[in-house]
């Protein structure tokens, strides 16, 4: 599973501009664990449905680059922005939750694509999100904990439940 959001940095200053073909098999998205990487919502997210039904959820997101410097110390490099798209409950849940300057961690895979319009080939590639979320360590919230009404059992995520004593306990037999 890829993380957007992960800890990473590009391998050279060279790929700053766009990813080199070494790095673009391996995969394309920089996912290395050297040096803080944040992921950001860079634009409104979009919600659609596709012909089936589906929710479908589009943004796109900034990943800021640091390169780890021979100090220990971090310089930022050029910021890169991609495709994010998220389907049914996670497109769902992402719409009604983000918006444009959060700061985010998400779970997924990277897929290529192509398709032709007015007789011109387009090609690139996006991050098809499984899970998508706030990133804890860079935003405050407050945890709505009262009782779900709605979508999955509430029940199932309820804590495990204590026996009450019996009276032998409670008189020290």
């Amino acid at each position: 599973t890829l993380r957007l959001g992960a800890e990473a940095h590009l391998p050279d200053t060279a790929a700053t501009h766009g990813w080199s073909p070494e790095f673009r098999r391996t995969p394309s998205w920089p996912f290395v664990p050297t040096s803080p990487s944040p992921a950001f919502v860079a634009s409104d997210p979009q919600l659609s449905y596709t012909d089936r039904g589906d929710a479908r959820l589009y943004m796109k997101v900034g990943i800021e680059h640091y390169r780890k410097e021979p100090d220990n110390s971090f310089t930022q490099l050029e910021t890169t922005f991609h495709d994010l798209i998220a389907y049914r409950g996670a497109a769902e849940q992402g719409a009604e939750r983000l918006a444009k300057g959060d700061n985010i961690i998400a779970d997924g895979r990277v897929r290529d694509y192509s398709y032709e319009r007015n007789g011109q080939r387009y090609e690139g590639e996006e991050f098809i999100a499984t899970r998508i979320g706030h990133d804890l360590a860079r935003t405050r919230y407050e945890v709505d904990r009262s009782e779900r009404t709605s979508g999955r059992d509430a029940a199932a995520f309820t804590g495990p439940q204590q026996a009450a004593p019996s009276t032998a306990a409670a008189i020290g037999m």
